[in-house]
């Protein structure tokens, strides 16, 4: 089984992704180092040298070539799902949970972040708080599509049982 974690930058995706993985005793993988690792440079530099579709395009790849592997969990890119059908690719081939953060909590997040996020870079001078309400609101839709839907605000101990629990209900019932 494979275990799809999605969710704006900033909510936890790869930290819960870790510890979810230790927890289920799966291998974990975060979708944008691997890009990272196989492209030999930052999503920054790709974003600056090739620009948006070329990462994409790298994006799409790397997640498809999850579908190699048996009992993972992949953290993917905030903006993963939303290009390539791959929301919909991504509940075809395993269980998907979007991190849901309130938008207070992302921007004190975000604007404490030191990691550069281009997608991030707010437009024009728009405020970053306004940036991120805009990005969300266009995103919600597709990360609604998710087959489980948590609240990341305090990843705990106890969130990543209840995930657990929740991931074998699934399991069974299939």
């Amino acid at each position: 089984m494979r275990i799809y974690l999605i969710g704006f930058p900033g909510t936890g995706k790869t930290t819960l992704g870790r510890k979810l993985a230790r927890a289920l005793g799966y291998s974990f993988i975060d979708l944008d180092e691997t890009i990272e690792e196989k492209a030999g440079m930052s999503i920054a530099t790709i974003f600056a040298q090739a620009g948006e579709a070329a990462f994409r395009k790298k994006e799409w790849e790397a997640l498809q070539k999850t579908a190699e592997e048996e009992n993972v969990v992949v953290a993917t890119g905030g903006g993963t799902p939303l290009f390539h059908n791959a929301m919909e690719w991504m509940n075809q081939h395993g269980l998907t949970i979007f991190l849901r953060m309130p938008i207070q909590q992302l921007y004190r997040r975000l604007s404490q972040s030191e990691t550069h996020r281009p997608v991030l870079s707010p437009p024009d001078g728009l405020p970053l708080y306004q940036h991120i309400r805009n990005l969300l609101k266009e995103r919600l839709p597709t990360y609604h599509q998710a087959q489980l839907i948590v609240d990341a605000a305090h990843i705990s101990p106890p969130l990543i049982n209840a995930i657990i629990r929740l991931y074998h209900d699934k399991t069974d019932s299939l």
